[in-house]
């Protein structure tokens, strides 16, 4: 579980730094990177990033409160 916590970390910054980009500068780096907002790479790294956000909510629901990151 302590990978998956940390992978859906890194999922969620990604997707917080591409927001602020847009935010920012009106600048879509997933879109960018993948040659348009509706491609397939683009809707496959939104999914990842949603489902990283869904699982940083329910997982301290899973662990009794805890949200395991180190070697604990």
């Amino acid at each position: 579980m302590k990978i998956l916590n940390i992978i859906a970390y890194i999922l969620v910054i990604v997707g917080a730094l591409n927001w602020g980009l847009f935010g920012f500068f009106g600048f879509n780096l997933v879109s960018f990177v993948f040659a348009g907002a509706r491609s397939m790479g683009a809707i496959l790294v939104y999914t990842l990033i949603a489902l990283a956000a869904i699982w940083l909510i329910i997982s301290p629901l899973i662990t009794r409160g805890r949200l395991v990151m180190g070697d604990e």
